[in-house]
């Protein structure tokens, strides 16, 4: 029988301005290592230290501008489009303007901060 998750875990964020993290599916909410899901929202400002993590990050913007660093530049991602950071690739992740970003990250195999590897 599938089972269903009454509502997701807050999780305390990392970066320079308060983030909400929901997670649905990862190694806190269900207990998963296989894939994480989470709903973010980032308030205008926000910034995170880098990253270099052992995962691939699917991420889908559903409000908001959410801009994406990598050593090469960077990509402003806005609402309804997507962006995929490979696993070992230096990035960092941001939500520049006032409105603040609103979105979903997947991440293969799970997100952990022991995976991540911040700067």
């Amino acid at each position: 029988m599938p089972t269903l998750f009454k509502e997701p875990t807050v999780i305390e964020a990392a970066g320079n301005k308060p983030k909400i993290i929901e997670e649905f599916f990862g190694r806190v909410n269900s207990k998963t290592g296989e894939v994480s899901i989470a709903k973010m929202q980032s308030p205008g400002g926000w910034v995170e230290p880098g990253q270099t993590p052992e995962f691939d990050e699917y991420t889908v913007v559903l409000k908001g501008t959410l801009r994406v660093t990598s050593k090469n530049g960077f990509i402003d991602v806005h609402a309804s489009q997507a962006i995929l950071a490979k696993k070992g690739e230096w990035v960092q992740y941001s939500s520049p303007e006032e409105g603040g970003a609103e979105y979903i990250a997947v991440c293969l195999p799970a997100f952990s901060p022991d995976t991540v590897h911040r700067d």
